[in-house]
């Protein structure tokens, strides 16, 4: 049994930061203390992190890692090796492959190549579609985080749009239900207003005018009415305006929450202004909004209106993501740079380092009832992240492991960088090597 001790670290846990040690025995985390902890047995790997900042290692409730399928744009291997080399050390993964993950077999087989190929923890979406309900009730709740849907045109054929489907699965499901909500509706019309007026070549500029404020609102203020009056459990994903925002309450505690929202890092740093200089290279779905839409969303994040700060990472080729905004792939690869993006903002002053570790590791645990992840304490799982506070270092095709190879942040100078990452107690990445023996586990859930 591995044993490892942490030294010295800056640890930043439970709304606390403070110097202290953490050892480590096999998969699990054995003590806690503040300060420097004794050691002396000779078999113990001792880690000095003076000066590093210790997190528990993130869990992105949201990315597309492609497998089955779509396994040129990134698939479960080289996206989880991307992953915990960003200090992401959990991932739960959406159901939009080839096939789409809303059969038990199918979602049996991610689970099968994950614990083959992953070296970090998984998990799977499943996903409804108008007429799976026979198979959804049939899911081991102890495995999934819960049920995908799509109100929105962002998948093809998973769109759940009859009405009668959308409220046999709110009043039956029976479990959280997560949502990518845009409403078609508006989408189309949007398409044939600026079509009409300016032809089918838009460019990049269009694309939050067509997934607009309304598109979004529309479909989400449907929600949370379906949510409520069937007094189901739902799970905002990816908000992206100030006004969808009215739709989520921060007076309750997140254990009394019936309807929570998250936020990605992409709609927390980017704005419209961006499309200038980054193009489709910043197109998702939802679409980045204005300045104003950041600044409530960064608010949001700080003052517990949105309960998550995730990824949505969706990674494409750069040849896929050409064209006029109506053609060119939604979606970006982020779950390497997302932690650092979170404590760039940190140190510019927008959350502090305890919220970013709430919003990223605790409240992800708490929300999906994750069985011992997300905290520092003993007995939990020893899925940790050290992170130099001093180092500088730039985005580059170098220093990316997205199986794309391209990032939306290449060429930024950030100012923090991951330097070990813990999955189960192992060390699966070492100032920029990764343990290829490594592999992650299943998360559990506490129904």
């Amino acid at each position: 049994m591995n044993k490892i001790v942490i030294q010295n670290a800056t640890i930043v846990n439970e709304g606390r930061t403070y110097n202290g040690s953490v050892r480590i025995e096999g998969e699990q985390i054995k003590a806690v203390c503040e300060g420097k902890m004794p050691v002396i047995e000779a078999d113990v790997q001792v880690i000095d992190a003076t000066g590093m900042l210790l997190f528990p290692g993130v869990i992105d409730d949201q990315v597309h890692f492609r497998e089955p399928g779509l396994t040129h744009k990134g698939d479960i291997a080289s996206e989880s090796r991307a992953a915990v080399a960003g200090g992401v050390t959990t991932f739960m993964d959406m159901p939009n492959t080839k096939p789409q993950t809303t059969t038990l077999a199918d979602l049996e087989w991610k689970f099968n190549r994950a614990a083959e190929t992953s070296v970090a923890n998984y998990s799977f979406f499943f996903g409804g579609t108008n007429d799976n309900m026979d198979a959804i009730r049939k899911l081991d709740r102890s495995r999934v985080p819960g049920l995908k849907l799509f109100l929105g045109s962002s998948t093809g054929n998973m769109l759940v749009d009859k009405r009668e489907s959308l409220e046999r699965i709110f009043g039956e499901a029976g479990m959280l239900i997560a949502v990518h909500a845009e409403k078609e509706e508006v989408i189309k019309r949007n398409i044939a207003h600026f079509t009409r007026l300016y032809g089918e070549d838009l460019d990049i500029s269009f694309h939050p005018k067509i997934r607009s404020e309304e598109a979004c609102y529309a479909s989400s203020s449907e929600a949370v009415e379906l949510a409520t009056r069937l007094n189901a459990r739902l799970h905002l994903l990816h908000l992206s305006t100030a006004k969808e925002l009215t739709l989520l309450d921060n007076h309750l505690p997140l254990s009394e929450k019936k309807i929570t929202g998250e936020v990605c890092v992409h709609h927390l740093w980017f704005h419209d202004g961006d499309y200038a200089r980054f193009g489709n290279r910043i197109k998702w779905n939802p679409a980045i909004k204005t300045l104003a839409d950041r600044a409530a969303l960064r608010k949001a994040v700080a003052d517990d209106t949105l309960d998550i700060v995730a990824t949505d990472h969706a990674p494409h080729l750069l040849a896929e993501k050409e064209g006029s905004c109506l053609k060119a792939a939604s979606g970006g690869p982020l779950v390497q740079h997302s932690l650092v993006v979170m404590l760039e903002l940190a140190q510019e002053g927008y959350f502090t380092y305890e919220q970013v570790v709430r919003k990223m590791a605790h409240a992800p645990a708490e929300l999906f009832h994750i069985d011992r992840r997300g905290y520092i304490r003993p007995g939990y799982y020893a899925d940790l992240v050290l992170v130099d506070p001093r180092k500088t270092w730039m985005v580059s095709q170098a220093n990316i492991l997205y199986k794309c190879g391209w990032s939306p942040f290449e060429g930024y100078t950030f100012h923090h960088a991951v330097w070990k990452t813990f999955v189960n107690g192992q060390l699966v990445y070492d100032e920029g090597q990764i343990d290829e023996e490594v592999r992650g586990q299943e998360v559990k859930y506490i129904p």
